[in-house]
């Protein structure tokens, strides 16, 4: 997204005001997972980790398909999870800062 689509400051505190979730508060939140991770990876290899957080995103995200969303077709919400994560893991793997 290039900087003339970012909305101002005031329209960001204004959508979180609104309890929407802006690019800003997903970043902040993911921080915090990444602290968890760093944290956990004193004590527990990379390779191991990594499963266990591809395991409770997998299950929080049943969680939000059923019980949230109530998707009746589950194939398609699956379809669409795997895209977002291909395409995010794909922009990741392609930072030179990662």
């Amino acid at each position: 997204m290039d900087d003339t689509n970012r909305p101002n400051r005031k329209e960001r505190r204004a959508a979180e005001a609104r309890g929407e979730i802006t690019e800003r508060k997903i970043m902040d939140i993911a921080d915090k997972f990444i602290d968890v991770a760093n944290r956990e990876n004193q004590n527990i290899n990379a390779t191991d980790l990594h499963i266990a957080f591809l395991y409770a995103a997998a299950r929080y995200n049943a969680h939000v398909g059923k019980n949230v969303l109530d998707v009746d077709e589950h194939e398609p919400f699956v379809e669409s999870m795997l895209k977002t994560y291909q395409e995010m893991l794909r922009n990741h793997l392609a930072d030179p800062s990662v």
